[in-house]
């Protein structure tokens, strides 16, 4: 039965072989794949015009493809898409190119028009699909040229070997391919390298004028003597000539390369770990509407009517009616007759409203510098404000500020935009589905588009769990978080309490090194930093701004109370001057979760629409929230003026492509990690056992009393330990009687006056 099946396996081998053997079948066959890689060579080719827009579609799957065929961009229909996809995005990126190349060259070669080697060019075909998609990624961080494969797979190697071994890992893979490709032996090398050597005589000549000069048969004797006389004497000359313009020349080499030593000296850029980062385009915002205001002039002189008539019917004379055209709002200003006092219209605010049939009415009695009184009327036909718009202004494109928020439009359609900086914290509150959430992506939208990974880092917390995931995949760029959590977005109460007094304590850290580098602010110190007047080896660092970002605070409230408003209320009062800010965002905007401590603190406040005036007195400190028409409608107060806007929109898909093409570049090895936090209110020292004492703990002791200063951060700091660490060895010290009681948020009072008395217990101990 073997034998039959042996027999049965060979015959049929025998007749695939004798099938491409014949020449007719070879050229069906060649013609196949020369159609093949052209078909392939257009699809590659116009993905790269249309990847944004036909992506979307591809990763909806085939089904969704052939439904919604009118809406695919490729120039090769569905088919088109499902090969580009397939090869170029989940595979080996701008390298499969070589697999249409391969397919044409194969069918020329069946065809008998042999241009290629069939065998060399396969063999290059591995190479470039093999590393080639790696190179890109690593050196370009674009992910749509390298595939997914080259993603992975660097990725991988980052995690094993980090950046530095990958790009020798590169060098010998390139070396390795060129060794087999081209044979290059020891002779071979060798000969390449004298090609490279410059010649001697490349060297700076004088040009040698006797050196041919005519002769006559009868005298060349003579001639010859006198030349060569000449030539001897030239010879030398040029000698001298050769060494000083060597001497001259070599100099101003010297010269040039300590100036540009210099130059490069001056000044430290902390954005060169990712110096080849790219922020994100515009293209990944779309246009949501025209941006244009259109409005019927009819609607405008029907409410100018409908204002003078209400207003009349009670007596109220006006002299003038202007109206300002915003986004979702028209500002009417009147100008009451003399005499007419204005609490009397402001009182008509309900009788307004109904003779406009509209909702929203909000009456500003007077218009603070501009002696009118302003009538704010919701647009029959509000128009969207697209954060695309926002961001692409002259405006932020053009501004200067530390921490720049695009907020949205105001009612005479100018871009808003405040520094998060001078704010120097933000508190937002609005109910639920009014715009809030839209708003929290719109500030941190408006940092990403600004400011580089190496200058501000992000604490997101969400207890909600789903509104702050979608930047996840920016967690190695512009996240922090704690040195023992898996995850950059924080959702757990306990790890938010633990997170907010981490940042307390990098609060106290970067207060220290303030006051070391003699700045009164996080600007001066970075500046001094940058300008290399403060050493890293006396624990100088450049301070990125933090931003902790809180979705849902009146949850956080209910569950850790205190033990997470005290650290809140902290940070507000103290952070401003180190680079930490604040947003606080929640829909129940009450007395018990905005609390009078966190309220004085936090200046700047923004609210979408509330359910009751109760609620917009909590959060603005008036009325006015209760009476905005939601859908981003919100009002922004920064201590002395209250402005209307609308909130730029940006939808879930734009904030997920803005992430992924930040997420698909070159990242730092981590997330920016925060200092260990430990409650040393919780620490038991009866438990300490000092013959088991830490290794550092003679150091540490020395250290304290030397500087007369007990701090666990000055310990984690000076001695370069964990804050762990460094909470157990400061219990020892308390254990010993070197360092006093906790005390809150001072250092600990050092009981050890010098360095004689604490040898002496050093002994003892």
């Amino acid at each position: 039965m073997k034998k039959k099946n042996n027999k049965n396996i060979k015959h049929r081998f025998k007749k695939t072989i004798d099938f491409f053997q014949n020449e007719s079948n070879q050229r069906v066959i060649g013609f196949i794949l020369i159609l093949f890689g052209i078909f392939c060579f257009i699809s590659f080719t116009s993905f790269f015009f249309n990847y944004r827009d036909d992506l979307d579609l591809a990763e909806k799957g085939p089904k969704y493809l052939f439904e919604n065929s009118e809406l695919i961009k490729n120039h090769l229909g569905v088919l088109g898409v499902i090969l580009s996809h397939f090869f170029i995005y989940l595979g080996f990126g701008i390298s499969s190119y070589v697999i249409p190349f391969f397919s044409i060259i194969t069918g020329l070669s069946l065809l008998g028009k042999k241009i290629y080697p069939i065998k060399s060019f396969l063999f290059d075909s591995v190479w470039v699909l093999s590393i080639v998609p790696i190179i890109i990624f690593h050196f370009l961080e674009l992910q749509v040229y390298s595939g997914s494969i080259g993603t992975t797979i660097t990725l991988l190697l980052y995690s094993l070997i980090a950046e530095i071994g990958t790009t020798l890992l590169i060098i010998a893979i390139l070396l390795i391919y060129s060794t087999i490709r081209f044979k290059l032996t020891k002779n071979k090398i060798n000969s390449i390298l004298d090609r490279l050597k410059p010649k001697n005589d490349t060297i700076i000549n004088i040009s040698k004028k006797n050196e041919n000069l005519p002769t006559k048969d009868n005298q060349q004797t003579n001639d010859l003597k006198k030349e060569n006389n000449l030539k001897d004497d030239t010879a030398d000359k040029e000698e001298t000539i050769d060494n000083d313009i060597k001497i001259k020349i070599s100099s101003q080499i010297e010269e040039k390369t300590t100036e540009i030593n210099k130059n490069s000296l001056t000044k430290y850029d902390p954005t060169l770990e990712l110096s080849s980062y790219k922020f994100p385009i515009s293209d990944l915002l779309k246009k949501h509407g025209s941006g244009e205001i259109n409005i019927d002039k009819s609607e405008l002189e029907e409410n100018k009517q409908s204002i003078v008539d209400t207003l009349g019917n009670y007596n109220i004379g006006i002299d003038s009616i202007t109206a300002t055209i915003g986004p979702t709002i028209t500002l009417y200003e009147i100008v009451p007759e003399a005499g007419i006092r204005i609490s009397k219209i402001k009182n008509l605010e309900d009788d307004i409203a109904l003779s406009l049939s509209a909702e929203g009415i909000r009456i500003i009695a007077p218009i603070p510098g501009r002696g009118t009184i302003g009538i704010e009327v919701p647009n029959k036909k509000p128009t969207t404000v697209s954060m695309h718009t926002v961001l692409q202004s002259e405006k932020f494109q053009e501004s200067n500020m530390d921490l720049p928020i695009a907020l949205g439009k105001t009612i005479s359609n100018e871009t808003y935009i405040l520094d998060l900086a001078k704010m120097p914290h933000l508190l937002m509150a609005g109910a639920t589905g009014q715009g809030k959430s839209v708003g929290l992506n719109a500030i941190l939208t408006s940092l990403l588009y600004k400011k580089h990974p190496a200058e501000i880092k992000f604490v997101l917390v969400d207890p909600k769990k789903v509104e702050l995931t979608l930047f996840n995949k920016i967690e190695r760029h512009f996240l922090a978080k704690l040195p023992d959590s898996e995850e950059a977005i924080i959702t757990d109460t306990k790890k938010v309490v633990n997170t907010v007094n981490s940042l307390c304590i990098e609060m106290d850290q970067r207060y220290e090194l303030l006051k070391n580098g003699m700045c009164r602010n996080i600007k001066e110190y970075n500046l001094k930093f940058i300008s290399r007047k403060l050493n890293p080896e006396n624990g100088h660092r450049f301070l990125p701004y933090i931003v902790l970002v809180i979705d849902e605070f009146a949850d956080l409230i209910m569950t850790a109370g205190k033990e997470i408003e005290t650290p809140i209320a902290r940070l507000a009062q103290l952070a401003r001057a180190i680079g930490i800010h604040l947003i606080i965002a929640t829909q129940r905007p009450s007395v018990n979760v905005i609390t009078g401590i966190i309220k004085a603190n936090f200046p700047a406040r923004a609210a979408f629409r509330v359910t009751s005036r109760i609620d917009s007195r909590t959060i603005l400190d008036s009325g006015g929230a209760d009476q905005l028409i939601g859908k981003g409608d919100m009002l922004v107060s920064t201590g002395s003026e209250l402005i209307r806007l609308q909130c730029a929109f940006i939808d879930t898909p734009e904030v997920e492509k803005i992430c992924e093409y930040i997420g698909s570049q070159r990242a730092y090895p981590s997330a920016y990690l925060l200092p260990e936090y430990l409650d040393e209110k919780n620490s038991n020292s009866s438990e300490i056992d000092l013959n088991e004492r830490d290794a550092l703990f003679d150091d540490a002791a020395r250290l304290v009393v030397k500087h007369q200063s007990g701090s666990t951060s000055a310990i984690q700091r000076r001695m370069k330990i964990g804050y762990n660490r460094a909470g157990r060895i400061i219990d020892e010290l308390e254990y010993a009687g070197i360092v006093g009681p906790f005390e809150g948020s001072k250092a600990r009072q050092v009981l050890i006056k010098n360095e004689i008395e604490l040898e002496e217990l050093l002994k003892k101990i």
